[in-house]
């Protein structure tokens, strides 16, 4: 159990499911969990990562925030969201 922690979990659109789900139950008192991803960039067989899924299921806790970001988003050279479009 993570105690008086704050954690970060990175591209966690390489873990499948029950790699998230055994992260997310390490969660203790007084400690944040920030999960970070792109579903649509997972370096796993298809279907394999759990992103999507977990946060799906976590989008109905009220106690968890789900945020989810779009190509508007990207603050980086203007023309990687118009490649991401296309990609």
């Amino acid at each position: 159990t993570l105690n008086n922690s704050f954690v970060v979990i990175d591209e966690a659109q390489n873990c499948t499911y029950s790699q998230l789900k055994m992260l997310l139950s390490r969660l203790g008192w007084h400690s944040t969990m920030i999960v970070t991803g792109d579903p649509e960039q997972s370096d796993l067989l298809d279907g394999m990562s759990g992103l999507a899924d977990i946060s799906r299921r976590l989008q109905a806790l009220k106690n968890v925030s789900v945020v989810q970001l779009d190509q508007t988003d990207i603050v980086r050279h203007p023309l990687v969201a118009h490649m991401l479009d296309v990609l």
